[in-house]
């Protein structure tokens, strides 16, 4: 870029077409909200500044752009508050005492826009600064241009003006050259204008397009840059284009993965977020969303329909269908599933088995311990070569705090044991099945702690008789 320039993301509407309380731009797609992905484009761009012009529900867009990890242009992204929804030339107008003075050029993009590329952008700054020009419009040919502001061509291929989709003639109606909405301005000459600006007569609003035909009204010269792909500019309206969006970003994604080696069957079935990390030879089955941070190693199955947040899966794992685990770690070789939930804070060892129907919360499982099936492990520590026999319940909450069970190595856990926390089973120990355990069992011990069976001969009979006879 021969020139400084500095970037504008529009950002403070409603979104009313989305139907929504929560800000358009606050809805995700491919993972981040709609505002991270403009964001994270914009500052791959050697500008001096950012900022985001913000409005309805600020606070809120404020937290998402601050939460989003790396430098920012001129050191942190900058806002500029838009009081009242009175169009994108009253946007600007808002920040006039930041932007006039920010860099000789500005850049105007929008929080909506997610699939435009750096690479684009870097193109039609290019282009600007060659052509001299008081504004360049990035336009777009597209097939169904209902809805669009169309493009105004005069002599030598300048624009002479923007007219909107309402307010065209039958024959402007015709022309498929759009607007993407996507300006550079020689910032003097924009706000110059900007002042001109009159409310729309239909709306009261004060629309940024007016510029280019006051622009061009005062001799100066408008250019358009033609974007290669019209996809790349979709703006996002309506949940119907959200959905379009994200399932772009989710191929991309899906795509970069197994280009590195990861098999996905049936990719269009999968949600797999930005930040996610697959090893290769890892095969991911239908259903499955990988989400957050997580990161999963090499030689992986996860099983169709399993959902795993913010995790490290690490290398040889198997992950059978219908899991959820959330904030967890499994080491490598171990088994989960099929119907498993690991949630938060829980570690499973390596070889481990975890089975039907077990939940596990907050736990350590040691290398090669099994819990097979039917079995709630809440804040628990548990050592190697264990087995834990179906229904084991750690009763962890005594109505006022969570206590912790410490089962140790090699320790057999039979079917249907309550572990009453705080306990421990010590080293080689035995519990009965269908034991009720509230108290430390000695390494080596065999713990028993159920009622004596008693059996009433007779019993079913006496019953029956006497419901007769009622």
């Amino acid at each position: 870029m021969k020139e400084p320039f500095a970037i504008a993301i529009l950002a403070a509407g409603e979104g009313t077409r989305f139907k929504s309380r929560q800000a358009k731009v606050l809805h995700c797609a491919g993972g981040r909200p709609l505002i991270e992905l403009t964001v994270r484009t914009a500052r791959e761009l050697p500008a001096g500044a950012l900022f985001v012009i913000v409005g309805y529900q600020a606070d809120a867009v404020i937290a998402v752009v601050k939460a989003i990890p790396g430098p920012m242009p001129g050191g942190e992204a900058r806002f500029i508050r838009q009081e009242g929804p009175l169009g994108t030339g009253h946007a600007l107008r808002c920040g006039r005492a930041e932007l006039e003075s920010a860099a000789p050029h500005l850049l105007v993009l929008y929080g909506d826009t997610p699939l435009l590329t750096a690479a684009t952008l870097r193109g039609f700054l290019d282009f600007h600064m060659r052509a001299g020009t008081a504004a360049t419009v990035m336009t777009a040919e597209v097939d169904d241009p209902a809805g669009y502001g169309r493009i105004l061509r005069g002599p030598n291929h300048s624009i002479t003006a923007i007219v909107e989709h309402k307010s065209a003639s039958p024959e402007q109606l015709r022309i498929r050259e759009i607007n993407t909405g996507i300006y550079c301005f020689k910032t003097r000459l924009l706000f110059a204008d900007l002042e001109r600006l009159v409310p729309n007569a239909i709306t009261g609003e004060y629309y940024l397009t007016d510029v280019i035909s006051l622009l061009h009204g005062r001799g100066r010269k408008v250019a358009a840059y033609g974007a290669t792909d019209s996809a790349e500019v979709m703006g996002v309206n309506t949940r119907v284009e959200l959905a379009e969006v994200d399932h772009l970003l989710r191929a991309a994604k899906a795509r970069e993965l197994m280009l590195c080696g990861v098999t996905i069957v049936r990719p269009e079935t999968v949600l797999i977020d930005p930040d996610v990390q697959v090893g290769a030879d890892t095969v991911i089955e239908p259903g499955v969303s990988l989400l957050g941070r997580t990161r999963v190693g090499e030689g992986c199955r996860i099983g169709a329909f399993s959902v795993i947040t913010n995790s490290e899966v690490a290398d040889g794992v198997t992950i059978k269908p219908s899991c959820v685990i959330s904030e967890s770690k499994i080491a490598g070789g171990a088994s989960i599933g099929p119907f498993s939930h690991l949630r938060p804070e829980s570690e499973i060892g390596s070889e481990a088995r975890i089975g039907n129907f077990v939940e596990v919360k907050k736990t350590r499982v040691g290398r090669r311990t099994k819990a097979q099936h039917l079995t709630y492990l809440g804040d628990a520590t548990i050592g190697e070569d264990a087995n834990i026999g179906a229904g084991t319940i750690t009763c962890n909450y005594d109505g006022e705090r969570k206590n912790q069970t410490v089962i140790e190595d090699h320790v057999f856990i039979g079917s249907g044991t309550e572990l009453v926390a705080p306990v421990r089973v010590g080293k080689d120990a035995y519990v009965a099945a269908g034991s009720t355990i509230t108290e430390d069992v000695p390494p080596g011990a065999l713990a028993l702690a159920r009622a004596r069976q008693s059996n009433k001969a007779g019993w079913v009979a006496k019953r029956k008789k006497k419901a007769t006879k009622k």
